[in-house]
């Protein structure tokens, strides 16, 4: 017999083995709660076993006694999920519930995978429908030849100019991210999360590390590290230069998670100083090798613009980038909203739309 249960510490280990992605993982939803959002955690268990679940967070919408609801990365629910999905929409109070499944759109078109009918395709979606994935079971070499020229010159390029590059989770390290992430934001002007955001993610997933990994390395030719792969972790990238001065430079940081078998790239920053050694493209090639130490076998890099990009879109840039590695383009399935309440829910849309407008006028307007 099936039944839904909460999921505490105890189940961690057994709930991630079903989790998809790091934003299903046990730890992530343990992030959220310390962020002040509630976290509704459950398994499906059929004869004691975990064989299904999600987690789902609940944001309070300002002003009103209503919630939204927001899944990310799950599976793509099944009827029973679903229901008890939507059961928990309704006791929350919550207008709908906005689910983005980890799921892969060819492998849907491939099979007979049909949508629930309660589901709309979501008129704002959260989360890119595209990443590039690159396959970590191939050589360096292999991966080297697969990149663009340009790219594959400009790492060179890096480590020439003596660049180096360090795994490195300690206090100073954050607080140098954090300072890079403000200069970034403010010379890019997009929207970006907060300081104590960043604060709480590296408190709350980084200072409670595997106890076998490395808490700092530098370069590639490492030992192969260990972790468990059953947990979510976050690992730390500088990309330092020495100046003529003697004085060294942080120049990018990057955030990134290993979960299950995959390395994936969801926060980085950069400085404006000394662009010209291509800091940004050898802290790529690092982070590379770093998943293959770590025997991973992909490198998801955390979205993608899609297979016709608008060069004059301002994140133009950030795909051409992660384009130049050579990784596949993968398209999900893409946004699904699941309508608790339908006339609030077209209310919702309308001032969300009117929200998006105005901001996008302040950020034209310098504001």
């Amino acid at each position: 017999m099936k039944k839904f249960i909460d999921v505490d510490n105890k189940k961690r280990k057994d709930y991630n083995k079903v989790a998809t992605h790091p934003l299903q993982s046990f730890e992530w939803g343990e992030f959220r709660k310390v962020t002040g959002i509630k976290v509704i955690r459950r398994a499906l268990v059929e004869n004691n076993k975990i064989i299904d679940g999600f987690t789902l967070t609940i944001h309070k919408i300002p002003y009103l006694p209503y919630f939204v609801g927001y899944l990310p990365k799950g599976n793509f629910p099944k009827k029973e999920i679903l229901d008890e999905i939507q059961r928990i929409g309704k006791e929350e109070k919550c207008i709908f519930i906005q689910l983005e499944p980890n799921i892969i759109k060819f492998k849907v078109q491939s099979s007979k995978f049909k949508v629930d009918e309660r589901l709309r395709v979501a008129f704002h979606p959260l989360f890119t429908k595209y990443t590039f994935v690159l396959d970590l079971t191939r050589s360096e070499e292999e991966l080297l030849a697969q990149m663009q020229s340009k790219t594959r010159y400009n790492v060179r390029l890096a480590q020439k100019k003596g660049v180096f590059i360090e795994k490195d989770n300690s206090k100073e390290a954050f607080n140098n991210y954090l300072n890079l992430t403000q200069e970034t934001t403010t010379r890019q002007r997009f929207y970006a999360h907060t300081p104590d955001y960043h604060k709480l993610l590296w408190e709350t997933i980084c200072l409670n590390p595997n106890p076998n990994s490395s808490p700092k390395t530098k370069g590639a030719k490492e030992e192969i590290e260990k972790i468990d792969k059953n947990r979510l972790a976050y690992h730390l990238l500088n990309a330092k230069h020495k100046a003529d001065n003697g004085s060294i430079h942080t120049l990018v940081s990057w955030v990134l998670f290993t979960f299950q078998d995959t390395l994936y790239y969801p926060y980085g920053a950069s400085s404006s100083k000394f662009k010209e050694v291509m800091a940004s493209n050898l802290i790529a090639w690092e982070a590379i090798k770093l998943g293959k130490r770590l025997g991973l076998k992909k490198f998801d890099m955390w979205g993608a613009m899609g297979p016709e990009p608008d060069t004059r879109d301002p994140w133009y840039g950030f795909h051409r980038f992660k384009q130049g590695y050579g990784g596949e383009l993968t398209e999900f399935i893409g946004s699904y909203d699941l309508i608790i309440n339908p006339v609030l829910y077209n209310f919702y849309k309308g001032a969300d739309k009117t929200r998006w407008a105005l901001l996008k006028l302040n950020k034209l307007r310098g504001r």
